[in-house]
């Protein structure tokens, strides 16, 4: 099949180079529709119920995390100067406006809906000719004497709704509630808003010498998505720069280098393109996909223009050589390729959106990038000169070769001491494993040491975080809230008693807390009749707040039917053992107060959904990695027709993986969504040394009447080089990833490259190791069978030496491309 393939690359050489412009022409264009993604991350599948809980409260209330908070910590903020300044601050908060496109029209809309602070705080009045509450503002006018700013405080502090919400008075930190619109904030001109936030902010700070802190849930995400597309630039141009450097230092030419990163360039064009056409959007995990393609093509060139070289440094013929180049290495190439992105095609069984996008996309990629190298490299070389000596050089390259030689010297006389090493790693592997621990947070990514984990720290030790944490409650019937002498909101104000004894938690946000306020209003303000009051007295509330006003004013608490209703909190960033720790606490104290017979409570948002989603991230990998696992040694046994050389090939892959684990477990790297998945890379990509070697060993096997030990090193001669070229390529190349400031990205580069360093030594040392030490009889029998798929050269099958001419017999003359 590739004999013929190769004639027909090589006789239609402009043909294919035309189709694969076009192509990627039309990748270019579809490559520009590529965008960010602004949302959070749909972790957990559509049939999950904490999806589908979560999914139901969006329905009533709307989505949650759209507020943004910026504080102070300082006790002056009452002093003259800088109240104003924060007067001025929330106005001019609350007047941005910024570019949205809407029908196709650009047009500028307030980024803000509500701006709330001390400067601006609201109480209520009764209007006795309405029989209705009117709405207040404690700060008419810009204050002009101290005397003022001190009566504005008094006021303030007589309204207990406000304490833990917009001030804590043991602390003195003070805030502004910023809640966002919610279009502006799922679209790219969110950037502008939080551009114009910050510019704000800088000023107020000028002016004052007052440090402010910044946070919430879209800001985390704002700040994240930008450093995400900043990264996917810097990944790009390090990839390059590193492999470049490589692949001139391989093979001492710049047309090698040149032409070889033309091949991937053109993978990472059609990895976007790929990206568009199934409308998927940049993520922190899809953004890795174009460095990816770069780090895994680059293999490829170098595969096709190793045997190249050889090829033509045998007989110096160029066609021949190069039609060679894909007859004869064309298969092993797309059974490695095949490897590598089973290991990604796996993230699609976890029904996860993010990581089954990344995988659909990845995997293809892969492939996409395979069919490039295999008609480009041969057809680009075919219109170039033919390699001079000084450009095959490599192939004798003398430090490679004592490499190779010292490899050689381990394993035929110190396999025991191999063993005895393999063993003590395997045990500090095993002990090391013992101590992972799983974990994850919101911005578990970024190091400790960014503003956004400090500005989170501070919000937390005041206000307890900033992270929504929702409990939804359903009474089951309409106007199920006020119903029984409103029994329902004495059980509410029971739970928030309760939910107050956790430090991990703010003061909450309910209708509760809403009437509370309301009847302090009806009291004439003093802040002792902040209570809910009996049912007697509700009655009486009910006159000033009428039905109407009941759904409106009370709107963000309970639906329009008055069957359900919110009790909103915001939260520290815990780690998700803790969070679980934490729910499983509460359910008990829900079930108590709210009787399942009655009552069906959801503890939700997006604190929750991110729990369960990690969780079920984390399940669902280890899955996907015995599933790659799996379909790889399926994969083994189509090659090698033996149960036997499939352990044989996959111990070897294994121990690499326990000793990354190993490392984690020892320094203290929890397993989470962005560490487990290095090991189905990881996997997928080290076992390609491990077809290659025993490809060629089945072949030398061959040749030698089955002898294992010359076998085995002429295996190791002839694909060590190649092994250490590759892995040296993916080890830098995976090693780019180590510069990002997300603390995932940087586990996946170091731990992937780590991993690849431990298969090389697998592969060249522990490997041979084993086929020495087999039983011959063991051995032999298993590799008498011929192969479904034949990898490597059917030429090279051939001993030359021993081959006999009949004499009545003449053999065809070998044809030429």
């Amino acid at each position: 099949m590739w004999f013929n393939f190769s004639r027909i690359i090589l006789r239609n050489r402009l043909l294919f180079l035309i189709l694969i412009g076009l192509a990627t022409v039309f990748m270019a264009y579809q490559a520009q529709f590529a965008r960010m993604s602004y949302e959070m991350a749909q972790i957990l599948p559509k049939s999950d119920p904490t999806y589908k809980e979560y999914d139901k409260f969006k329905k009533i209330f709307g989505k949650d995390g759209s507020m943004v908070v910026v504080g102070i910590d300082n006790s002056n903020i009452y002093q003259l100067n800088n109240f104003n300044a924060w007067f001025d601050l929330t106005q001019d908060i609350k007047k941005i406006e910024v570019d949205f496109k809407k029908d196709g029209e650009l047009i500028k809309v307030n980024g803000v809906t509500e701006a709330l602070s001390v400067a601006n705080a609201y109480t209520l009045k009764k209007n006795y000719e309405s029989k209705k509450f009117d709405f207040h503002q404690i700060v008419q006018k810009k204050p002009t004497t101290q005397e003022e700013v001190n009566e504005i405080k008094k006021a303030i502090h007589q309204q207990p709704f406000y304490n833990g919400f917009l001030y804590n008075d043991t602390t003195h930190a003070t805030l502004i509630l910023i809640t966002l619109d919610r279009e502006v904030l799922d679209s790219k001109y969110r950037n502008e808003l939080f551009e114009r936030i910050d510019e704000e902010v800088a000023e107020f700070e000028q002016q004052t010498g007052v440090k402010t802190y910044k946070s919430g849930l879209p800001y985390i995400r704002a700040n994240s998505t930008t450093k995400v597309a900043d990264e996917v630039e810097l990944f790009l141009l390090l990839s390059v720069l590193i492999t470049s450097l490589i692949l001139y230092l391989f093979f001492r030419s710049f047309k090698v280098m040149m032409y070889s990163m033309l091949v991937v360039s053109i993978g990472v064009v059609w990895s976007l393109g790929v990206l568009s056409l199934f409308d998927f959007e940049i993520t922190l995990l899809t953004g890795l996909i174009p460095p990816l393609i770069i780090v895994i093509g680059i293999p490829n060139c170098i595969f096709l223009l190793n045997k190249y070289h050889r090829e033509y440094k045998k007989h110096n013929n160029q066609i021949k050589a190069l039609s060679r180049v894909i007859e004869k290495t064309g298969n092993a190439i797309f059974l490695t390729n095949t490897t590598t992105a089973l290991g990604f095609a796996t993230f699609i069984s976890t029904k996860s959106a993010m990581l089954v996008e990344f995988g659909i996309v990845a995997a293809i990629d892969i492939f996409l990038v395979f069919i490039l190298s295999i008609f480009l490299i041969p057809i680009i070389f075919s219109f170039l000169k033919p390699p001079k000596k000084r450009h095959t050089k490599h192939l004798e390259n003398k430090i490679m070769g004592k490499v190779v030689d010292f490899v050689e010297v381990i394993v035929l006389n110190h396999r025991k001491k191999v063993y005895v090493v393999s063993i003590l790693i395997l045990v500090f592997s095993l002990f090391g494993i013992s101590k992972m621990t799983t974990t994850g947070n919101l911005i578990d990514d970024l190091p400790k040491n960014d503003p956004i984990v400090e500005d989170l720290k501070f919000f937390e030790k005041g206000f307890n975080g900033v992270m929504p944490f929702e409990v939804m409650i359903d009474t089951k019937e309409k106007n199920g809230v006020f119903s029984d002498n409103a029994k329902t909101l004495y059980k509410i104000q029971k739970f928030q008693k309760e939910m107050a004894k956790y430090k991990e938690f703010s003061k909450p946000l309910s209708i509760v807390e809403a009437i509370k306020f309301a009847y302090q209003s009806y009291k004439n303000g003093k802040p002792k009749f902040y209570i809910l009051p009996p049912a007697s007295e509700l009655n009486k509330l009910k006159t000033f707040v009428g039905n109407d006003n009941e759904k409106g004013n009370f709107a963000s608490f309970i639906d329009s039917t008055n069957q359900y209703t919110r009790v909103s909190f915001q939260m520290a960033d815990v780690g998700t053992k803790e969070m679980d720790e934490i729910l499983n606490e509460i359910q008990p104290i829900i079930d108590d107060i709210f009787p399942k017979e009655d009552y069906d409570v959801y503890t939700t948002g997006t604190s929750v959904t991110f729990l369960k989603g990690t969780g079920y991230l984390i399940e669902n990998l280890f899955t996907s990695l015995s599933l790659a696992i799996f379909l790889i040694a399926i994969l083994m046994s189509i090659l090698f027709s033996s149960v036997r050389m499939v352990l044989v090939s996959l111990i070897p892959n294994f121990l690499p993986l326990l000793t990354t684990a190993a490392i984690m477990g020892y320094l203290g790297v929890a397993i989470k969504p962005s560490t487990i998945l290095i090991f189905s890379i990881a996997f997928g990509i080290s076992v390609d040394d491990t077809i290659h070697f025993l490809s060629k060993y089945r072949q030398e096997l061959k040749i030698h009447r089955l002898g294992i030990k010359k076998a085995a090193i002429l295996a190791l001669r002839e694909t060590g080089f190649s092994m250490i070229y590759t892995s040296t390529i993916l080890f830098f190349g995976f090693g780019v990833f180590t510069v990002s400031s997300f603390g995932g990205t940087v586990a996946l580069g170091t731990l992937v490259s780590l991993t690849i360093l431990f298969a090389v030594f697998a592969d060249l040392v522990l490997l041979p190791s084993f086929l020495l030490s087999l039983d011959k009889a063991l051995t032999t029998k298993a590799f008498r069978k011929e192969p479904l798929i034949s990898v490597l050269d059917e030429e090279e099958d051939i001993d030359i030496s021993k081959l006999k001419v009949k004499k009545k017999k003449k053999l065809p003359e070998e044809e030429t491309p």
